[in-house]
């Protein structure tokens, strides 16, 4: 059975639908809906439309789970939302695509179960903040280094760490495209300021100019913060490069080295940085001891 029209087959002898979540969690955790009037049996089968079945599965187990009786309290089917977007049916060969998710999350909004709407608005400006944040990652990527960028963001896809040879190539551009060793260091900086900012807790395509910053010696490093053209955003790449986890090999002793004008300076951007994690990591690697 797998058209896409199986379903309402099946709902259109519908009598009472029982709706969980998968997850078991919350007040409002299950709710019961006679669909004996027209309407109401009505308005779900169409929040229940299915637009295609295009053949792959999601990994997960599901957010909600939709139990369909008929008038003899016989359980016609078992079907489970995805993501405010797809079903999952034992009947189908794989998961159906909705012909409109948000209206299905609209409905059990109106049948008191808000939390799916709510997690799929929260998931949804949380992947805009990404897209945003990757595309200005991307923006901030030295000149010469576009032709990687796919190599770049398919760390994050595939949560592997950059080869030797990805890195060696990087390196070989960089020194091509900025000679002068403050400017490369500079662009660095700048790069690895840029996308979510943060010292963990990113993508991983965001990680691959640290890597480079952890093979600059401290002294060139300093000498790049030193620089008239140093400005916030390669302090932003600073503080995240010295603050993060395990970013150099003598982490605790380049820090010790940077100069107090400089430690106050990063203390300043990381505060600006409206990051909380950042800001108590910078407090306790570069405030002043307190008396």
């Amino acid at each position: 059975m797998n058209g896409t029209t199986a379903l309402d087959n099946v709902l259109r002898q519908a009598h009472v639908v029982r709706v969980s979540l998968v997850n078991g969690v919350g007040a409002s955790g299950e709710i019961r809906v006679d669909l004996s009037d027209p309407a109401e049996s009505a308005r779900l089968r169409t929040a229940l439309a299915v637009e295609s079945l295009p053949g792959f599965h999601c990994m997960c187990l599901g957010d909600v789970r939709f139990e369909v009786f008929d008038r003899s309290g016989g359980r016609l089917a078992v079907v489970v939302l995805h993501h405010g977007a797809t079903l999952r049916w034992g009947q189908w060969e794989s998961d159906a695509v909705l012909a409109d998710g948000r209206l299905l999350l609209a409905w059990l909004n109106g049948h008191g179960m808000p939390g799916p709407m709510q997690q799929f608005e929260a998931d949804r400006l949380r992947a805009q903040q990404e897209t945003e944040e990757e595309r200005n990652w991307l923006a901030a990527m030295p000149a010469g280094l576009e032709g990687l960028a796919d190599r770049i963001l398919d760390l994050s896809r595939t949560g592997g760490n950059p080869s030797p040879e990805l890195l060696a190539e990087l390196t070989d551009q960089l020194h091509l495209m900025f000679p002068d060793l403050v400017e490369r260091v500079l662009a660095l900086l700048n790069w690895y300021g840029s996308g979510s900012g943060r010292c963990s807790g990113y993508p991983v395509h965001e990680g691959v100019p640290g890597e480079l910053l952890g093979r600059v010696p401290i002294a060139d490093l300093l000498a790049a913060l030193a620089d008239p053209r140093a400005e916030e955003r390669h302090d932003a790449g600073a503080v995240r490069h010295l603050l993060g986890c395990k970013t150099r090999p003598r982490q605790k002793r380049d820090i010790a080295r940077l100069p107090e004008p400089l430690r106050a300076r990063l203390l300043a951007q990381a505060y600006r940085s409206g990051d909380s994690h950042n800001q108590g990591r910078a407090e306790r690697w570069l405030a002043p001891p307190r008396v």
